[in-house]
């Protein structure tokens, strides 16, 4: 299946401010191949490309004072098939995990292990290991938080998810992963486009937090929020949590004047034809 994603922002500053972009999709992927991707801006200021530590393709540029809209527009294939489940995947000793794995043990700035550990292991530790238990922990999850972009707090942290019980997909996610990680199971944040395919509408489209648990011998999706296996994620960047893929990293404040997301099914053919301006999104 062939899905378009894309993305128009405006923001608008006071004075010059340098800003980091986190934007452009992530390249192998399982399952997904990218056919067409353009990243443009509204005053056509010159960006600079560089991967950070995470791998995550990251853009670099200097907005001058007023408005500038950043917009970009992706094509992928996608195999259409829904997130795979592995119940006999196990859980892995800290002695035997890829020291690449290791940091994603750790606390991290919205992920406050040091807090959650007793209360993670009072509630999951005597499941049995592997899946069935991440699973578990993403079923509470679900249950215990209630949806809302009313809800939305940019220093909510996962203890205080667990205790307000509301949040948005990344609050879902870091509750998520910080429960994981205090069971000395590896879980990364992951934020990207996922369009309602296959289930119904979900409402206003957004970028969506997921996670990835490493079990067996590979990382694996997982949703609090949603709790489903879906078809059509498309990872823009991975990290610790959302401290370290924030979509837009302004070195200064600013205003978000306009924001639109979107991810939908195309036709088989639409590889050869022109892409088409999505509703609700700002020229550039």
């Amino acid at each position: 299946m062939l899905i378009r994603c894309g993305h128009a922002i405006t923001l608008r500053f006071a004075v010059p401010t340098a800003l980091v972009a986190l934007l452009a999709v992530r390249p192998h992927q399982p399952g997904v191949t990218i056919v067409s991707e353009t990243h443009r801006n509204s005053l056509g200021l010159p960006v600079s490309d560089y991967v950070d530590g995470f791998g995550n393709r990251c853009q670099r540029l200097m907005a001058p004072a007023g408005s500038v809209t950043l917009a970009g527009e992706v094509l992928v294939e996608c195999d259409g098939q829904p997130d795979p489940v592995l119940d006999g995947a196990g859980e892995v000793p800290p002695a035997a995990l890829p020291a690449s794995t290791l940091v994603y043990l750790l606390g991290s700035r919205y992920c406050e292990t040091d807090r959650l550990s007793q209360f993670a292991w009072d509630r999951f530790g005597h499941l049995p290991p592997g899946w069935g238990r991440v699973q578990a922990i993403c079923d509470f999850v679900h249950a215990h938080v209630r949806f809302g972009y009313d809800h939305a707090n940019a220093t909510r942290t996962a203890l205080d998810t667990l205790e307000g019980r509301a949040g948005v997909c990344r609050d879902f996610a870091h509750l998520a992963i910080a429960l994981i990680r205090c069971l000395n199971i590896p879980a990364r944040y992951v934020t990207g486009y996922l369009g309602d395919i296959g289930v119904p509408p979900a409402g206003p489209m957004d970028f969506s937090a997921w996670i990835e648990v490493f079990l067996g011998d590979a990382w694996h999706v997982f949703d609090p929020r949603f709790n489903k296996r879906r078809i059509g994620r498309v990872v823009i960047a991975r990290g610790r949590d959302a401290a370290d893929v924030p979509i837009i990293h302004s070195f200064g404040p600013h205003t978000l004047d306009h924001f639109s997301v979107w991810a939908f099914e195309m036709p088989a053919d639409a590889a050869t034809q022109p892409a088409a301006p999505a509703e609700g999104a700002v020229p550039v």
